[in-house]
């Protein structure tokens, strides 16, 4: 893993910049983009007017719902990205000028105008951050609230559930293993994409068991992990992981629906749970989540997660990738699993 600190840096009013990096959606897709589908574009940095300020980006969120805003976004809660418009993400930065008293040089902030190496802005668009609260600026991106409001809310994780998770090598399914085991589920389960990813799961990251699901049908390696069947999915992928997991799940079973990869690494809308019945006649509950909804729970979270790591307890995988210039084919590489962890960018700053 990379650290980075902001104070190796140098004084905020020695490095304003004139120009910057920002990348632009080039076209919407019609399936899996590709790097055609972004724009690089170097832009003039404008001074902070009043109430606004300019931060500088230190690293950049990298999602798989990120493939679906540059389709339009229609079933997500949030806009998607316009042709020939800055891409919007979530950052963490530190601010190098500012014409608002909520915020001074020198402040750690996160906010949603990643896509480029600066953002100018009103000052209600950043929040402040505590740069102490975690080895490196880049935790402040991760996922694990996701994670945790998935299994808690959503799922309403027990203790003694056998738990499966699907992406279980992502940057939310990992957090979500760990934190199932953590809240006392007996059993945890994960699927991942290669047997690197596997061996990770149970050696590093605690599962007790874990499979590839192109080893076979995913019905088969699912049975064979939980001979008992399941009480919780959290599911990222969709297709068939969830067909399968809908067949192994034990009555008033409970499914958090949270991603759906296998969507967006196909560019086609996905073929569907199947036969239904199996809900009814076990009386399982489906339901979907988003952190927007859940978010008065990130203080409690962020409390137990700190906890966690001092401890030891917890193990948070990163993956980080240098300059705003592979951003766009770094996002491409995430939907098709070559990473591991939560997978941001790292940016280098503007030209000056």
């Amino acid at each position: 893993m990379t650290s980075f600190t902001t104070s190796a840096l140098p004084p905020a009013s020695s490095r304003l910049p004139r120009t910057g990096l920002e990348v632009r959606l080039a076209a919407r897709p019609e399936g899996f983009p590709t790097p055609d589908h972004f724009r690089i574009v170097t832009t003039t940095v404008p001074d902070p007017a009043p109430g606004q300020v300019l931060v500088r980006n230190l690293f950049l969120s990298l999602d798989p719902g990120m493939l679906l805003l540059m389709s339009g976004g229609s079933q997500l809660p949030m806009p998607g990205y316009e042709a020939g418009e800055v891409m919007y993400g979530d950052a963490v930065g530190e601010v190098v000028a500012s014409a608002d008293p909520s915020l001074s040089e020198g402040d750690l902030v996160v906010h949603r105008l990643g896509w480029r190496e600066y953002a100018v802005a009103g000052a209600e668009a950043f929040r402040r951050v505590d740069e102490r609260a975690y080895p490196r600026p880049s935790m402040h991106l991760g996922f694990g609230l996701v994670a945790y409001v998935g299994l808690m809310e959503a799922a309403g994780l027990r203790p003694g559930d056998t738990v499966f998770v699907s992406s279980a090598a992502g940057a939310t399914g990992g957090l979500a293993g760990q934190i199932a085991r953590l809240k006392g589920a007996a059993r945890v389960i994960g699927s991942a994409g290669s047997p690197e990813k596997v061996a990770h799961l149970t050696g590093t990251l605690g599962f007790d068991a874990a499979f590839d699901h192109h080893d076979g049908p995913v019905l088969d390696r699912l049975r064979a992990a939980a001979p008992d069947g399941i009480d919780v999915y959290f599911d990222n992928v969709g297709g068939e992981q969830l067909r399968a997991a809908l067949e192994v799940m034990n009555v008033h079973g409970r499914i958090a629906v949270c991603g759906a990869l296998n969507r967006q690494r196909t560019g086609r809308p996905d073929d569907g749970p199947g036969d239904l019945l199996s809900v009814a006649g076990k009386r399982l509950t489906i339901r979907g989540f988003t952190l927007f909804d859940h978010l008065d729970r990130a203080a409690e979270f962020g409390e137990q997660f700190r906890g966690w790591l001092r401890e030891g307890s917890i193990v948070y995988d990163e993956t980080v990738v240098e300059g705003l210039a592979g951003a766009p084919q770094a996002l491409l590489d995430l939907v098709g699993g070559r990473y591991t962890g939560k997978t941001v960018v790292r940016l280098t700053g503007g030209a000056e």
